[in-house]
């Protein structure tokens, strides 16, 4: 009597799509449901690793590079694979969802690299989640077209040969997929996207000569490394494609992983692409484990921590040392300044900033850059050009100048800068307004100019926590507490009512987000993820 076949997944509380059944297949589900069968468990103790760890910096205020794996950072023996040829020049990438129009859009960017983005830049509506899946296999097959309804402009993609190079981004460990099940328990996000991608994609993708490549986000530790690159090896074999064709950049966006760089692209080594300078999740991660640390551990508002603060200058020129070391791409931050249409003035002073901060990283040595917007691709890729030249990267240069000490990644205390009270009022417009398009299904949103992503609620709340938690006492001589958190979020929610008018601000979800944002930010039980409480909100 031969074995009962493995239960298929369940597809749970979702409203038909069309042309789901075209991602949705029996082959591609019984692959995703082998993922989560192999993998979900190792997932759920590195969750778990996660809380221990975060308790021990509670109980220490402190971080370090760690003993145990010294050997591997003295080795200076070993590599990473050697970059395709697709993915050796990256000198500027390009961040934004999967939806249709900027899929059309992103490819044609004249980016060398688009991020194709199933994480913070997309709220995983099971619409997202499957539309954007279509959408890339759409955009391989040259069966992509979009017309704009309000304004008529249609967008089609450019020759292959002018076309990005798609690295796409699935969601972080800590997300799972509700609508998709087996026997009853909801298989991670990650391991849907990656493997909806994958299946349907790889081979596609390397007859094109393009990958398939991905970004992973929110790693903290080696070991979470260690288990995607177990999963590359397992998927390779399954689908049956040669080992080491998948390469991943790893967003070192975490305060926890940015002590273990070297690790992290060891245990990846065979797939490993590089690393990225994740900016503002980074931030979020340093306020979120460090928390209870006291006042040196306060962070100012997020516009007054540059990229020039020691703390930050420490760790990406860490992050550039350790990449050329080991032959990995160094990528830089987030230009997420979005132009405006009417400013002339505003824009001038925005690409100033921008020039200014993309020909640091080019002059740091890193090897390409991130920008949120196509008006920013030529501005980004003038400060690599001037750097770079004909060369399509500069890992040649090794950076042995670079000296970092543990402490020196988390001197949080030598910015002259404090928190404002004009730093919580911005905190909580802004965590409103993108909580809200967050519940509508909009993860990339323009707010105030700069193009908002889910990092930006994350240390938006984050920071009025801290600030509460730490009796932070303003410039104007107020203390920071849950009651001036209460009125200033009382005062922004009449001002967008006043901006947006009553039936926009009723047919919204404003007063779902204020409280959600409250409810994150003033809890005394810190939610570890906003997008948890958020999930179980989103449509």
């Amino acid at each position: 009597m031969s074995a009962p076949a493995p239960s298929p997944l369940a597809i749970v509380d979702a409203e038909p799509l069309p042309r789901q059944d075209e991602v949705l297949t029996d082959a591609a589900l019984a692959f995703v449901a082998e993922l989560h069968r192999q993998f979900t468990p190792r997932r759920d103790e590195l969750l778990a690793r996660r809380g221990e760890r975060r308790a021990e910096i509670a109980r220490t205020s402190t971080l370090d590079f760690l003993p145990e794996t010294e050997a591997i950072r003295v080795d200076d023996t070993w590599k990473v694979a050697p970059a395709p040829a697709a993915l050796d020049d990256r000198r500027v990438e390009i961040t934004g969802p999967t939806d249709r129009k900027m899929t059309i859009n992103a490819l044609n960017s004249g980016a060398k690299v688009w991020l194709a983005d199933f994480e913070d830049a997309s709220a995983p509506t099971w619409e997202n989640v499957i539309t954007g899946q279509l959408n890339l296999i759409d955009a391989y097959t040259r069966n992509i077209d979009f017309t704009d309804a309000k304004s008529g402009k249609s967008y089609a993609l450019k020759p292959a040969g002018e076309l990005a190079t798609v690295v796409t981004r699935p969601r972080g460990w800590h997300l799972n997929e509700r609508h998709l099940q087996l026997d009853g328990t909801p298989v991670p996000g990650a391991l849907v996207d990656f493997g909806l991608y994958f299946f349907h994609n790889a081979q596609r993708l390397i007859d094109l000569g393009k990958g398939p490549y991905f970004y992973l986000p929110k790693t903290e530790s080696h070991l979470e490394a260690r288990l995607w690159n177990d999963i590359f090896v397992f998927a390779q074999d399954y689908v049956g494609i040669p080992q080491g064709t998948v390469r991943a950049t790893v967003l070192i966006e975490t305060i926890t992983a940015a002590y273990e760089m070297e690790e992290i692209l060891y245990e990846l080594r065979d797939h490993a692409s590089g690393l990225n300078a994740g900016r503002w999740d980074y931030l979020f991660s340093i306020v979120k484990n460090f928390r209870d640390g006291g006042s040196k551990f306060v962070l100012p508002d997020r516009n007054l921590v540059t990229m020039t603060a020691p703390f930050m200058r420490a760790y990406t020129e860490l992050l550039v040392r350790t990449c050329h070391k080991r032959g990995a791409h160094a990528i830089g931050g987030m230009a997420a300044f979005i132009p405006s249409r009417r400013d002339a003035e505003v824009n001038k002073v925005a690409f100033e900033k921008v020039k200014a901060d993309k020909d640091r990283e080019a002059n740091d040595g890193f090897d390409g850059s991130w920008v949120a917007h196509p008006d920013l691709v030529p501005i980004a890729m003038t400060s690599f050009d001037a750097v770079l030249g004909d060369k399509p990267n500069q890992k040649d240069r090794l950076r042995e100048d670079v000296s970092v000490a543990p402490g020196d990644l988390i001197a949080i205390d030598t910015l002259d800068a404090k928190p404002t009270y004009d730093g919580l009022r911005n905190a909580v417009a802004v965590g409103v307004r993108y909580i809200e398009a967050w519940l509508r299904g909009m993860g990339a949103v323009a707010i105030f100019n700069l193009m908002e992503d889910a990092a930006t609620a994350e240390i938006s709340r984050s920071q009025i926590w801290q600030w509460i938690n730490a009796d932070v006492v303003f410039e104007d001589g107020q203390h920071a507490t849950a009651d001036l958190a209460r009125k200033v979020a009382a005062e922004e929610l009449a001002v967008i009512r006043a901006e947006v008018g009553e039936e926009t601000f009723e047919s919204g979800k404003w007063q779902q987000a204020h409280d959600l944002l409250l409810q994150v930010s003033l809890d005394q039980d810190y939610a570890d993820f906003l997008t948890l409480p958020a999930y179980e909100q989103l449509g």
